[in-house]
């Protein structure tokens, strides 16, 4: 395999951020990952479905996402070029998916299934540190977007998803930046006109 091509270069980058593998260490790693191609609106899991990977996007975009019993939905993430993806609760336990991942724009990710990823913990011991590691940042986010539910208005939550996700935010329809935000769409329409109007 070589792990110079970009798909493999950016999981390489993104490893690094997290903790320092050898070339060799990488190269047993990546053997392990499968690169997946979906079309716009194309489904990786459906709700109701056991997740059966761990995603990372090398390109486009997702949304992760799911619906109440009134077919509501509530999103919550989108992922883009170096994010990871999957329904952790539904990987680990192998039990139906809450979740819904869906391709915004056509979309490229690099797949380990579960079998793969159980069997790396055994032959590298730094893979399960890693994975340990990903998944304390993924607590700290998902605290830190619950505490911003409860303590920031509508506006303030709609500046700061801009502020800090201003790649994503491009990709998004009203519809689908409501949803994420917890607001309706005409509701997200009147903070953006009144931004405007401001300027």
């Amino acid at each position: 395999m070589n792990t110079n091509v970009m798909p493999y270069h950016l999981l390489k980058q993104n490893i690094a951020k997290h903790i320092n593998f050898s070339d060799k260490e990488f190269e047993l790693y990546a053997k392990h990952f499968y690169l997946n191609s979906f079309k716009k609106k194309e489904y990786i899991l459906k709700q109701g479905n056991i997740c059966s990977f761990e995603g990372f996007v090398t390109k486009g975009c997702f949304r992760v996402y799911t619906l109440d019993v009134d077919g509501n939905e509530h999103v919550l993430y989108f992922a883009v070029k170096d994010w990871w993806i999957t329904d952790i609760d539904s990987f680990t336990n192998q039990i139906p998916s809450y979740l819904s991942i869906q391709a915004l724009e056509d979309s490229e990710v690099l797949l380990i299934n579960k079998e793969d990823k159980e069997r790396l913990y055994k032959e590298l011991p730094n893979v399960e540190k890693l994975f340990r590691v990903m998944t304390q940042k993924t607590h700290v986010s998902m605290q830190r977007r619950m505490i911003q539910n409860h303590s920031l208005t509508a506006d303030q939550r709609y500046q700061y998803f801009l502020s800090k996700y201003p790649e994503i935010a491009q990709k998004l329809t009203n519809l689908q930046l409501a949803s994420y935000l917890g607001i309706s769409h005409e509701f997200l329409s009147k903070i953006r006109r009144k931004i405007m109007q401001k300027k």
